[in-house]
C-alpha cells in the first residue's frame, strides 16, 4: 500500500475507519496543547493490519528502549491499542474492533482516492473509510512511560455514516409536499400550533 519502501519500522499504513476526527482543526483536550487526533478502528478480522501495528509497536518499543527507558522496556508500558468491545461496550461503531488515537502538532495531508489534496472538511471525517498513516513512538512523560501512535497523513478511501455527536437533516425532517410555502397546511408547520 505505501510506496515508499524506505519507511522506519515503526511506521503503518492502516486501513481503518476513522472517528473522533479532529484533522482539520487542533483541539485541546482537558487542557493540553492544541493537537490534531483521530481514532482508527481496525476490525478484528483484519489480521494483516493488526500484525503490521504489532510489529510496528514493537518496533517502537526498542527504539525507546534505550533512548527513553535507560536500556529496559518497562513493565508496566502505556500501550495504545485497545479493544472496542471492552474499552467502548456502549458504542456500537466500535463493536468487533480495535482501536487506536493518533495525533500530531502539524496537520495532516488528507487526500482522495488520486492522491489529491481535500480542501472541504466536509469531505472527510468521523465515520469515513481511509487509510491513515502513522508512527509509533515511545515515551516518558510524567511518570508515565509507553507507545502513542503520531498521525501523519490520511487518504479518504470511500465515505461512510457519518459518526457525529448530532443527528443528520434526513433523521430529523420528513419531506414536506408541495414546492412553495404558500401551499403548506397546517400539518407541515407543526411549530406554529
Amino acid at each position: 500500500m505505501a510506496n515508499n519502501n524506505t519507511a522506519p519500522a515503526t511506521k503503518v499504513i492502516v486501513p481503518c475507519r476513522i472517528s473522533f476526527a479532529n484533522i482539520w482543526e487542533p483541539k485541546s483536550i482537558n487542557g493540553s496543547d492544541e493537537k490534531y487526533s483521530v481514532s482508527l478502528l481496525i476490525p478484528k478480522d483484519d489480521k494483516a493490519t493488526l500484525a503490521k501495528i504489532k510489529k510496528a509497536i514493537e518496533a517502537a518499543k526498542e527504539a525507546a528502549k534505550e533512548k527513553k527507558w535507560s536500556g529496559k522496556i518497562p513493565a508496566n508500558l502505556k500501550l495504545p491499542m485497545h479493544d472496542g468491545d471492552i474499552d467502548r461496550p456502549d458504542d456500537e461503531n466500535y463493536a468487533g474492533h480495535f482501536f487506536f488515537n493518533a495525533t500530531s502538532k502539524d496537520a495532516p495531508q488528507i487526500v482522495d482516492r488520486h492522491v489529491q489534496p481535500i480542501l472541504d472538511p466536509m469531505e472527510c471525517g468521523s465515520g469515513d473509510y481511509c487509510n491513515v498513516s502513522v508512527n509509533f513512538y515511545g515515551f516518558a512523560a510524567s511518570g508515565n512511560k509507553g507507545i502513542a501512535a503520531g498521525l501523519q497523513n490520511i487518504q479518504l478511501v470511500r465515505h461512510g455514516e457519518r459518526l457525529a455527536g448530532r443527528p443528520t437533516a434526513a433523521s430529523d425532517f420528513v419531506e414536506v409536499e408541495g414546492d412553495d410555502a404558500d401551499e403548506l397546511d397546517d400539518d407541515d408547520m407543526d411549530f406554529l400550533n
